[in-house]
């Protein structure tokens, strides 16, 4: 069993990761300080996001929404997005590996 807290922690620009690969998909639990941004970008694979503390303004194609705890995000691959951390916030990443 591993617990987010035993695995080594990737810190840069307020944002503290945690990674926990797997065959066919990964998950991070991704810690960001209030005022940080993320500015837009896009991945090759399908991602969902699970909000599990904190406040942020996601912009996407679908226009802007503002992400508050329980709410579960699905980015298809190549799908753009940014977001304002308006609040420290904790995420929860499943990206799923490109079939290949």
């Amino acid at each position: 069993m591993i617990t987010w807290s035993n695995l080594p922690a990737q810190t840069a620009d307020g944002v503290e990761r945690r990674s926990f690969p797997g065959t066919g998909a990964s998950l991070k639990h991704i810690v960001i300080k209030a005022g940080t941004a993320a500015p837009r970008h896009a991945h090759a694979h399908e991602q969902f996001v699970i909000v599990v503390e904190g406040r942020a303004l996601l912009t996407c194609e679908a226009g802007p929404v503002d992400l508050r705890p329980g709410m579960v995000i699905r980015f298809d691959p190549e799908a753009w997005h940014s977001a304002d951390f308006i609040e420290d916030t904790v995420l929860i990443e499943v990206n799923l590996n490109p079939a290949g």
